[in-house]
């Protein structure tokens, strides 16, 4: 679990890494600037919303693959520049979103799906080429039940509702500690 200052050490660079994006610079990014904790390898994912609580982008990474501090500064110019489903944020659009980040805890298969607890747990679900991840907070936000929950991972994979139930598709889980502005 992360402090209330490392939390707020993380909104800063999240926020300051798209803003200088957008005036055409590079993040500057030291890992001298970050405690322990900060630098320890983890996944993240950065989710930008309006002020009306629209998604505007979210991208991450699910494994842990860089140190942290790294990992949110790359995912927040991801959400707001690359996330396929939304145009590049401009500028002026900076005074009006939210930045929220989800620290990756670690993946597990799940063998019965009665062990996902909605609201605690994100799913991935794969299957071939095909995969799909939503993260904690989004099953609490629709209200969804845990059927639904799997039947809307699966969709977001590209596979039919109830593809979860399929003996060649693999459902695992994740926590997330979920923090934003």
């Amino acid at each position: 679990m992360l402090n209330e200052e490392q939390r707020q050490r993380l909104l800063r660079l999240a926020r300051t890494s798209i803003e200088s994006t957008l005036e055409g610079r590079a993040p500057e990014v030291r890992s001298d600037d970050y405690d322990e904790d900060l630098r320890r390898p983890a996944g993240a994912f950065v989710t930008l919303r309006t002020k009306r609580g629209d998604l505007r982008g979210c991208i991450g990474s699910i494994r842990a693959m860089e140190p942290l501090y790294r990992a949110v500064a790359t995912s927040a110019v991801s959400a707001a520049f690359r996330d396929p489903r939304f145009f590049p944020v401009r500028k002026e659009e900076m005074t009006q979103l939210d930045l929220e980040i989800s620290v990756m805890g670690p993946i597990e298969p799940v063998s019965d799906v009665n062990e996902i607890e909605v609201g605690r747990d994100g799913l991935i679900i794969s299957r071939g080429r095909f995969a799909g991840l939503l993260l904690p907070q989004v099953a609490a936000e629709y209200g969804w039940d845990r059927q639904t929950f799997l039947d809307q991972t699966c969709m977001k994979a590209g596979l039919p509702p109830g593809a979860w139930r399929a003996q060649e598709t693999r459902v695992e889980k994740f926590s997330a500690e979920v923090f934003g502005e």
